[in-house]
């Protein structure tokens, strides 16, 4: 017993070390700003992969066609992935010049078995695109009008490969809702900070930019669409190996992306499985470690509390730990929360401590077997 108090303890230390680095490298990312006199130039395709979207894809469009980027430098184009629920239907009604809707089930081989369905609707979108540089967002989501001139703006001040951009949950008060928004920012604080750090790089397909050349210099998903997920990191990692140092972060409040969180807790913790069924796949012995380290930080809370029946200094150890790893994510996400304009989370953070403990571990585990139910299909 007395080892796994210390094996806890030095697992403590390590996940403090490792957010307090997360709040400095936070605040050390600098803030990317426009220039007051910026004229764009760059040519942009939105690509939109979009499944049963009715009731989202139209307030995604609406926040498109208020964007102040010159409306002959930019298209959107919408990938319809089999949807039954009328999303094309909206999508051409929808009025505007610049947006077009193409149907995966044309634009792949009828032959061809599809495994990664986003990925081919990403790939169907990218070869009809027009556009210099590839914007990837999801059907459900709106940016700030700002988007796609900050976004512009960094990739003619820039020239990266790829460009990493925030994204938020927009949120109620309910519980479901609260939890994710904080698991979600400390997520996008983690990608600002680690991209700071040099500690391994993160990304969210939801607001992801990258030149057409650079997609098609790393042959775009030929490799990684074996996987059902990981359009966004595996993608990342394949620029990086052909571009050193050619992924920016874009720290800016006018570059965020809003997308609503998950409606219920079942389908919360299938997106979550579906993101962590990448475990294994990273090329990247930094963030691989650093992974590692939080879930036996977690699993340790589990084993601490199953001994503590014999032995009660296990509890006492377990809430300590509990203690310093409450503290030490508040002071972390504190910036994090200022500059998504979300402070409103601090009443719930001790409560949900006992669930985010859980949830890192079921998530985790289950996400390494890999099954998972997405947009009403079967993964494995």
């Amino acid at each position: 017993m007395g080892m796994l108090i210390v094996t806890a303890l030095v697992l403590t230390a390590g996940y403090t070390a490792l957010l307090c680095a997360y709040r400095i490298g936070w605040q050390q990312q600098p803030v990317f700003d426009t220039l007051a006199n910026y004229e764009p130039t760059t040519t942009i395709t939105v690509v939109i992969p979009a499944r049963n979207e009715r009731d989202n894809i139209g307030r995604c469009l609406a926040s498109l066609q208020a964007q102040r980027y010159p409306v002959e430098l930019f298209e959107v184009i919408v990938v319809d992935d089999h949807s039954d629920d009328g999303t094309a239907d909206v999508v051409n009604s929808c009025g505007m010049k610049n947006v077009r809707c193409i149907k995966l089930a044309d634009a792949v081989q009828t032959d061809k078995k599809i495994i990664a369905y986003k990925k081919a609707a990403l790939a169907a979108g990218i070869a009809a695109a027009g556009g210099t540089l590839i914007i990837t967002t999801d059907a459900d989501c709106t940016a700030e009008p700002q988007w796609l001139t900050t976004i512009a703006a960094c990739y003619e001040a820039t020239k990266p490969a790829m460009i990493v951009a925030p994204v938020i949950y927009s949120s109620d008060s309910s519980l479901l809702q609260v939890f994710q928004l904080i698991d979600f920012m400390s997520m996008q604080g983690i990608t600002g900070a680690a991209a700071q750090l040099k500690l391994g790089n993160m990304s969210n397909g939801a607001n992801l930019a990258f030149s057409r050349e650079a997609f098609n210099r790393v042959g775009g998903y030929e490799g990684i669409d074996h996987m059902a997920s990981g359009d966004d990191y595996l993608l990342m990692m394949k620029i990086q190996r052909a571009y050193p140092g050619g992924i920016f972060y874009l720290k800016s409040q006018e570059a965020i992306v809003s997308t609503p969180p998950q409606p219920t807790w079942r389908e919360f913790i299938s997106q979550r499985i579906r993101w962590a069924s990448k475990s294994g796949k990273y090329n990247d012995a930094r963030l691989t470690a650093i992974l590692v380290l939080v879930y036996l930080f977690n699993v340790s809370f589990l084993v601490l509390l199953t001994c503590s029946a014999v032995k009660p200094a296990c509890l006492y150890t377990a809430a300590a730990m509990l203690a310093i790893k409450t503290g030490v994510e508040f002071f972390f996400l504190a910036p994090v929360a200022a500059f998504f304009h979300r402070k409103g989370w601090q009443g719930y953070f001790v409560l949900l401590q006992p669930l985010h403990i859980l949830y890192i571990v079921v998530a985790g585990f289950l996400g390494f077997a890999g099954k998972y139910e997405w947009k009403g299909r079967q993964v494995r």
